[in-house]
């Protein structure tokens, strides 16, 4: 088990089945051991003599241990018990080691310095405890082995639980800092410092680090007491709080986007700038950690992939050719060349954890420290983006985009401190738009984060961004913001009367990347959800686009969306004759018939059957050729569809009926006519 599959300072530990065997359970020792011996205490953050001290002894053990095994000495039946229950001892020790070497957790390890350091005591006292049962003159091993067993046997009886005097004075000062947060009262730098001196936390990379591994932590709360909780919100705050204040520089390939550096880092977000194509997911579009290929001989990360096929598709999201199965295979290879790549470009990737963290839902900071720690952070911030230089707003910049993301009470505290006006000014200028648009993205996820872009005026830079951003990444998020302002009644309005708003939406349909496709659409919906938009919306060739995005071999995630617009615009005899016209109905047909989710079969009926009423019989007779492969499926959405797609279904199926029955009773009268037969059996016509 890996240190990333449990929760740190847990122990989950077991005991070898009573079966083992003496060479097996000795050849387990011996792995367990070595494993061990591999850590250097000296690195650990904290906990460094008992660390140091445990692992003397493990030493020793091991060397017990292989002097066995390269004699093939007998081991009677009663030192089994004895070595199984060290075997599980040495696991405990191996967990606790593991925690004490993974790099971000110095800060939680240090405030819990007493129960970390009462573990290391207590597993240094039961290793003594099996050795004092073990009886050596039943082992056949040398004699200078058995006096070290015996040697260590009697120091590990006179270990007392000692705390190391350094650890406490650091763990003091980092309460008397969360304190002093607690209080109101901004810490003062030099003590901080000391702090981040003693665990080594010596850049921003580092600093954030902790944090990720802090907030992963906060992700599992409800393992975690109240008290502690607390504790974790106040651990991020503080370290937020320091990532800005102290570390004004970045330590990784920041400046990329206005400088040319040599000896930088960069994060995953960074990776737009750097990384080959061939190493991002086509779905997610970014660096896969996971590769894996499927049947189309297509690769894309694991996670991806697998949300894809619970979403109930069967395509290949890339060439849209229907897949034999859904296993997938591990590309070794791709994996190799892409941990090269990071290696080489010093990028710092995550493959532990493979969960996208999200923010907390809840306006609750966490503890009185925590809140403190945010708005202390967020002043700061927001005086950067107004006085700082062009780095130093940069970099606010891309500070508010990582605090308004973990959390829904930084994104408010964000907002109302004023950094949203700041922000807009910047969206403009090309060495801070990408991360001053990224941050307004996040600020206007927030009710008052839209309500203060649209009061600030900020709907027309970001639509210049939307139209003529320096990057199409930059356009994606225009379109999100657009998006999420859309969700406000009033503000479809004003969207919806800004030409260039809509025709830059309808351009980024055109000639964006997936995820801007997306985005663009959705923002395309949200217009529409104001009955006086259609008609702006149609004439801006929004129609034509999207039906070409559906004709498209790397659609992906955006068929629902654009089906769910071509549904509210075929609503009306203008959008339902855009869609004809645009070859849209062989394609709905189309979809309908391959389609494995419910939403986009019952999305594809909607439309039929918008098109049947608004067109009429051109449709019809079009949709009468296909009826051996429609009908079946609309007679399933009558059972497995909602109440809607049900009505909706049942409304073709009688087009259809009704349809086939005109055409039917047409043919006789035509049989009828051409025989000069009437319908009473007569000769003539009149009754015809």
């Amino acid at each position: 088990m890996t240190p990333t599959q449990r929760r740190p300072l847990s122990f989950p530990a077991v005991h070898p089945c009573k079966s083992i065997s003496a060479s097996t359970l000795l050849t387990s020792l011996i792995t367990l051991s070595q494993n061990i011996c591999t850590f250097q205490p000296n690195t650990f953050p904290t906990q460094k003599p008992y660390a140091r001290e445990t692992k003397r002894q493990i030493q020793i053990l091991l060397i017990f241990f292989q002097d066995l095994q390269s004699h093939n000495s007998f081991i009677p039946q009663p030192i089994i018990p004895v070595f199984s229950e060290l075997h599980f001892t040495l696991q405990k020790i191996h967990f606790l080691f593991q925690d004490c070497s993974i790099q971000g957790t110095g800060l939680l390890l240090l405030v819990k310095y007493q129960f970390v350091a009462t573990q290391f005591y207590l597993l240094i006292c039961s290793v003594s405890k099996s050795l004092d049962a073990l009886p050596l003159n039943l082992i056949d091993v040398c004699d200078e082995v058995k006096e070290v067993i015996q040697l260590l046997t009697k120091q590990a009886r006179h270990i007392q639980l000692e705390l190391d005097h350094n650890d406490e004075y650091t763990a003091k000062s980092v309460n008397s800092i969360l304190n002093q947060f607690e209080l109101g009262i901004e810490p003062d730098v030099d003590s901080i410092k000391q702090v981040l001196d003693y665990l080594e936390i010596k850049t921003w990379f580092d600093c954030n680090r902790e944090i990720k591994f802090l907030q992963d932590e906060e992700l599992e709360k409800h393992q975690y007491q109240e008290k502690e909780i607390h504790l974790l919100s106040g651990l991020i705050g503080f370290l937020c709080y320091c990532r800005v204040i102290i570390f004004e520089t970045l330590d990784f390939q920041f400046q990329l986007l206005s400088h040319n550096k040599t000896e930088t880092r960069c994060t995953a977000e960074m990776l737009n700038y750097i990384t080959p194509d061939d190493y991002r997911c086509p779905i997610s579009l970014e660096l896969m950690t996971d590769p894996v290929t499927v049947s189309t001989g297509q690769t894309y990360n694991r996670t991806s992939i697998q949300k894809w096929f619970k979403a109930g598709n069967m395509t290949c999201p890339k060439t849209g050719e229907r897949l034999i199965s859904t296993e997938l295979f591990p590309n070794t290879a791709l994996k190799t060349l892409i941990q090269q790549f990071c290696y080489d470009n010093k990028i710092s990737v995550s493959t532990s954890k493979l969960h996208i963290s999200k923010p907390a839902s809840t306006v609750n900071p966490g503890s009185p420290a925590a809140a403190h720690a945010i708005q202390f952070t967020s002043w700061s911030l927001a005086r950067r983006l107004v006085f700082g230089t062009e780095e130093q707003k940069n970099k606010a910049a891309y500070e508010i985009r990582l605090l308004a993301k973990s959390n829904v009470f930084n994104t408010a505290c964000l907002v109302e401190i004023g950094t949203v006006p700041p922000l807009i000014d910047l969206v403009l200028t090309s060495t801070t738009q990408e991360n001053a648009i990224a941050a307004l993205l996040k600020l206007s996820k927030h009710t008052n984060g839209r309500e203060v872009i649209m009061e600030s005026r900020g709907l027309k830079p970001i639509v210049t961004v939307l139209r003529k951003g320096f990057s199409l990444e930059a356009r994606r998020v225009a379109a999100g913001i657009i998006f999420y302002l859309t969700s406000v009644k009033e503000y479809r309005k004003l969207i919806g009367e800004n030409s260039e708003a809509v025709s830059g939406l309808v351009e980024l349909i055109k000639k964006g990347t997936i995820r801007g496709k997306k985005n663009a659409v959705l923002a395309i919906f949200g217009l529409l959800l104001l009955h006086k938009n259609h008609s702006k919306v149609l004439n801006s060739g929004v129609v034509p686009a999207i039906v070409k995005v559906l004709g498209s071999s790397d659609k992906g995630y955006v068929v629902n969306d654009c089906l769910a617009v071509l549904v509210a615009l075929a609503e009306n005899v203008d959008g339902a004759r855009a869609v004809l016209e645009c070859s849209g109905l062989s394609l709905v047909i189309g979809i309908l018939q391959s389609a494995n989710s419910r939403a986009e079969k019952e999305y594809c009926v909607s439309i039929l059957v918008s098109l049947c009423v608004n067109v009429g019989g051109e449709v019809v007779s079009v949709l009468a050729k296909h009826a051996s492969g429609i009908m079946p499926l609309l007679y399933a959405n009558l059972t497995d569809g909602t109440p809607q797609a049900e009505k909706k279904a049942r409304k073709l199926i009688n087009v259809l009926q009704e349809f086939d029955e005109k055409r039917t009773l047409g043919m006789v009268l035509v049989i009828c006519l051409m025989s000069g037969v009437g319908s009473c059996g007569c000769c003539c016509c009149c009754c015809i």
